[in-house]
């Protein structure tokens, strides 16, 4: 009786372990196929808000590959309402940042030893949710990081994309106003 318990979890621990691999393998794949197609994402902006939403998904959903997301907002926010800009783009980066938090819940052991990780997981511990909505809200490279930690913590994934959007909107919301008002500036400067 026992004997059969112990394969149980040996088997359900291997298909979590089996799982892991496929979620990771799945965002790495994702990642550089959108890393390859980065250059074709201005074209995509023709499409108004929608375009700007596609735009600010692929560009975060890369794990740790630049891509062309924010520059797009920046130029978009002097072409359409620069709210809009902000609030769309910020929901799509959200949604893009999932790919980090799945690389973290699948992951985990891969990353586990990387010193800024440890740093950022550790502020996940104690501040969870602020931690998110913080680097979120900040333009910095490491927000990977952060939704691998969340990802890595099983930090529920409801509460992981609110505190997402809110950080991502703030952020988006920055990008586009400034491309508004030094593409205005610009012109009133040049006249």
């Amino acid at each position: 009786m026992g004997n059969s318990s112990v394969n149980k979890t040996t088997i359900s621990g291997l298909r979590l372990t089996i799982l892991r691999i496929i979620a990771l393998l799945a965002v790495i794949g994702l990642s550089v196929y959108i890393f390859s197609i980065r250059t074709q994402a201005e074209k995509m902006a023709a499409y108004g808000y929608p375009g700007i939403f596609i735009i600010s998904i692929l560009a975060n959903a890369t794990i740790l590959l630049p891509a062309p997301g924010i520059a797009v907002v920046f130029a978009m926010g002097s072409v359409f309402n620069p709210f809009f800009v902000g609030i769309v783009a910020g929901a799509g980066a959200a949604i893009g940042e999932i790919s980090g938090y799945v690389a973290g819940f699948s992951g985990q052991g891969v990353i586990e030893n990387i010193r800024l990780y440890n740093r950022i997981n550790s502020w996940m511990r104690s501040y969870g949710a602020f931690t998110i909505l913080i680097l979120a809200a900040l333009p910095n490279p490491f927000f990977d990081l952060a939704g691998m930690a969340a990802g890595a913590l099983k930090m529920p994934v409801h509460k992981f994309i609110f505190w997402c959007v809110l950080g991502k909107i703030i952020k988006m919301l920055f990008f586009a106003y400034t491309g508004a008002y030094s593409i205005n500036w610009l012109s009133g400067f040049m006249k």
